[in-house]
């Protein structure tokens, strides 16, 4: 899902400077793409059906284990891009971690801001494997800012590559506004089952004694379980943009994964935050630490996070304001072949 959110400013900027963009994904992300695009074409892709282990131990080996049907879901998009190209009069093609959607027809653009993909033992494995798809794209565009002062440390920043790489600056659907304060806690579920839902018990239980106003928004597009609220929560499944963009600047303090767009977003609106990593996730935990030790926002890891927990926000300065804009000139690739 944080991939399709930090998208949608980049096919804002495409509208702006009048192309037509054809939206192209499958699952919750063509879900939310269609639901903040419903004047768009849109394709969908086959699944990665990508499963993750329930306690989140041994990630990495279950994700080897289903590398031969990404393999052939890949062969699968190579040749409906193929296709698309001709019958939709495709100018250029932007790839947000879709390794199959690039073409040589036409110039190829990779979205990623993890250059360097950690797994652990094996992150020298993973990251070679990454950085062979990317070479197969005409430029690289990470969403982050080069410098000391970036968020995406070294996953998104290499002293040695050979790709056409471009730093996008900080990518988010958001900006800030001038509304009064309505909930002292905005919790933020996203991510993949069963985690998504662990966490969800774990902080209906936690903040249960939590004196202030909390909203929950899980993250869920097509659920309609109804969950027993303490009397402070008000629990909500989904909301579109505008609706979230005004939530969290509505609220005084965010809990969410330390996803990389979720830590963008925070950035724009200059929030502070609590981060509780998906368990496993190597990117989550390393982006949640480094944060920490420049003293942005403090974390926990999902099975220790207590409501005592929150008391370490002081030590903390939280996310300055930011700029999120897309440059124009970007596109002229797509203009001169």
């Amino acid at each position: 899902m944080g991939h399709a959110t930090r998208c949608i400013p980049v096919i804002n900027a495409l509208l702006q400077a009048n192309f037509e963009p054809v939206l192209a994904s499958d699952g919750s992300a063509l879900l939310l793409l269609q639901k903040e695009f419903p004047f768009l074409k849109s394709i969908e892709l086959p699944s990665y059906n990508i499963s993750y282990p329930k306690n989140g131990k041994n990630l990495i080996f279950k994700l080897l284990r289903q590398l031969p049907f990404i393999f052939s879901v890949i062969k699968k998009e190579r040749k409906m891009v193929s296709q698309l190209i001709d019958k939709e009069n495709i100018a250029g093609i932007i790839s947000d971690n879709r390794f199959g959607v690039y073409s040589k027809k036409v110039p190829s653009v990779y979205i990623t801001h993890q250059l360097k993909v950690l797994s652990g033992k094996t992150t020298f494995i993973t990251s070679k494997i990454h950085q062979k798809f990317i070479k197969k794209f005409d430029e690289c565009w990470v969403p982050d800012v080069e410098g000391i002062a970036n968020f995406s440390g070294e996953l998104g920043h290499l002293k040695n590559h050979h790709f056409n790489l471009k730093y996008l600056g900080i990518l988010s659907r958001f900006k800030t506004k001038k509304l009064e304060s309505t909930y002292d806690l905005l919790v933020l579920l996203s991510g993949v089952e069963p985690q998504r839902t662990l966490l969800e018990n774990k902080l209906l239980l936690e903040l249960r004694n939590f004196n202030g106003k909390i909203l929950m928004v899980r993250g869920i597009l097509n659920n309609t379980d109804e969950i027993k609220m303490p009397y402070n929560f008000n629990i909500i499944n989904y909301l579109l943009a505008g609706d979230l963009e005004d939530a969290i600047n509505q609220s005084n303090l965010v809990i969410a994964r330390s996803g990389y767009s979720t830590i963008m977003d925070m950035a724009v609106l200059g929030k502070k935050a609590f981060f509780i990593p998906t368990p496993g996730q190597f990117e989550q935990e390393y982006l949640a630490k480094m944060l920490a030790k420049k003293l942005r926002v403090p974390y926990a890891k999902q099975d220790e996070f207590t409501l005592a927990k929150l008391a370490h926000l002081e030590k903390y300065s939280g996310f300055k304001k930011m700029t999120s804009t897309v440059d124009l000139e970007l596109f002229k690739l797509f203009e001169c072949k």
